[in-house]
């Protein structure tokens, strides 16, 4: 509920916080409010104290209760302002028409390979910002989990501030099972299914992520099962365990078996090999994820990797 408060200052408005919001970061829930208005402004103005939980200063990513008063100061973008990015239509439109599966409380798409799931890091927009812009019916919309940006397959967002907190409880307790299909070089042995190598997180000079293996890493842990094998190549399913970045990559790298179109994992020849071959992407897929929820009957989404469209076809 929005209503204007002739204390809040001239043109200011104040918000109540409902159930809809309840744990949403400030700094998300404006982006939502103050549709058009660059980031950078948007932060401007938080780290100014111009907008103000129940009075009190706050930061970008306080989370909000229900009931909260904020305030939201008038905002006038100015020439100088970097505005926000034009999202082309065509993107719209395939991201819009990916849904697997839609109910009052999730939204669960097919994403596409090359679609980062958020802006940021050189990225102007990702899903978020597109299905935001596109589904300006849905009030609450955030990401539950995240897919490298080269990966297609399920990905779950939230509708509802109740679902998302579920969702994450149920990762953290093991209650969400993920596999993944991926096509990596060479004959994967069917006796090799268990990978435990420790994995941790480096960044470079330029700001690029790496992950290695190192005995000082995380524990991590993905189990890989034998789908099809043949003309030096083979149809892997891959189920991670622990949820390290880049895990199945580094793990099918460290088992001698790269994923085919792996421009940081696998190495450049064997890629322009198969680039020759057609296959222009990256060979991972997130195959399906089944939700064990707490109080209600357990859900299983599938997004086959079509024969027609996936990067390397069984010969």
């Amino acid at each position: 509920m929005t209503k204007l408060d002739s204390g809040a200052g001239v043109g200011a408005r104040v918000v109540t916080i409902d159930s809809g919001s309840d744990g949403q970061r400030l700094d998300n829930f404006l982006v939502r409010e103050l549709k058009g208005v660059p980031k950078g402004k948007i932060y401007k103005i938080i780290r100014k104290g111009e907008v103000r939980i129940n009075k009190g200063r706050c930061k970008p990513e306080t989370k909000l209760k229900d009931g909260d008063q904020v305030r939201i100061p008038p905002i006038r973008v100015s020439e100088g302002d970097s505005l926000e990015p034009v999202i082309p239509a065509g993107l719209i439109e395939l991201v819009s028409q990916s849904t697997l599966f839609e109910n009052d409380e999730l939204l669960i798409i097919n994403k596409p390979c090359g679609v980062a799931v958020h802006g940021g890091s050189g990225v102007s927009f990702g899903v978020i910002e597109i299905l935001r812009a596109a589904r300006q019916d849905i009030r609450f919309l955030e990401l539950a989990h995240r897919l490298d940006r080269d990966t297609s397959g399920v990905l779950v967002l939230a509708k509802k501030r109740r679902a998302l907190v579920q969702f994450h409880d149920m990762l953290k307790t093991g209650r969400v099972e993920k596999i993944y299909h991926a096509w990596v070089c060479g004959k994967w042995p069917k006796h090799k299914s268990v990978i435990t190598a420790p994995l941790k997180k480096n960044v470079l000079r330029s700001g690029e992520r790496m992950v290695n293996v190192s005995e000082d890493g995380k524990p991590s842990e993905t189990r890989f099962r034998v789908l099809y094998s043949g003309a030096g190549r083979t149809l892997v399913e891959a189920q991670p365990i622990t949820g390290r970045t880049h895990q199945i990559r580094v793990h099918a790298k460290f088992a001698g078996h790269p994923i085919i179109g792996d421009d940081k994992y696998c190495d450049s020849e064997t890629n322009r090999v198969y680039r020759d071959m057609g296959v222009k992407r990256l060979c991972l897929h997130a195959y399906s994820l089944r939700m064990s929820w707490p109080d209600r009957p357990e859900q299983k989404i599938v997004c086959e990797w079509d024969e027609d469209h996936s990067p390397v076809l069984r010969s």
